[in-house]
């Protein structure tokens, strides 16, 4: 006498099922939402923003001795390309394109200058001055006039994008654009134009207090 054999029922219960196809309807949509592929679902539920930064913190305080003399304007198109060794750029790589505007400022320190710098004649209608060459200073970039025109990215890149938010993703970019000013502003003559107006700004300050002849050199 043979057994009968019992059929094991693998089906998937119905609730099973609709809970499935919710989960993945969600996936689906969320991702539409973070790659930008489904248009009009970011503005679906609108976002909005509240500022509960706190109070900024004085850590410290410098006397400046230095006029700054002379500032600089410069824009740069950065196009910076990353790409993964034997991995196609579809899949893996990326390549933005960043406008980055900025100023430096040109300097002289006139904190650096000595009793021995400064010559004044007997009765007071003569005076020269020697003072150290101007220096620039550090690139500021300006985020109101810089921003990223293009950004192309593999899949593995945008798949990395769904989990994980990278606040630095422009980090590069806006170094490269900071170097590459600082490198146009050493080029650009400003130092000597930063010392031609200080030029001008002590000889008319001089000329005032009644100084009839004024010589100003560099190179202290």
């Amino acid at each position: 006498m043979t057994t009968p054999i019992k059929r094991i029922n693998t089906r998937m219960p119905g609730w099973a099922k609709v809970v499935s196809a919710l989960v993945l309807v969600l996936v689906v949509f969320f991702a539409g939402i973070r790659l930008s592929v489904i248009p009009g679902l970011k503005d679906l539920f609108g976002t909005e923003t509240n500022d509960r930064s706190g109070p900024a913190l004085l850590q410290s305080i410098q006397d400046m001795s230095r006029y700054d003399a002379a500032t600089g304007n410069f824009q740069i198109v950065v196009d910076l390309e990353k790409d993964a060794k034997f991995l196609p750029d579809a899949i893996r790589g990326t390549r933005t394109l960043y406008v980055g505007a900025g100023t430096v400022d040109a300097y002289v320190d006139l904190g650096k200058v000595g009793e021995d710098d400064v010559t004044v004649n007997d009765d007071r209608t003569s005076a020269t001055l020697s003072l150290p060459h101007a220096a620039l200073g550090k690139p500021a970039l300006d985020p109101d006039r810089s921003y990223a025109v293009s950004k192309e990215r593999g899949l593995l890149d945008r798949l990395g994008d769904l989990f994980s938010d990278n606040p630095n993703s422009e980090q590069a970019v806006q170094k490269l654009a900071v170097k590459h000013i600082g490198d146009a502003a050493e080029q650009s003559g400003l130092t000597s134009r930063a010392e031609s107006n200080t030029t001008d700004m002590l000889e008319g300050l001089l000329h005032s207090l009644g100084f009839k002849e004024v010589k100003v050199t560099y190179g202290a």
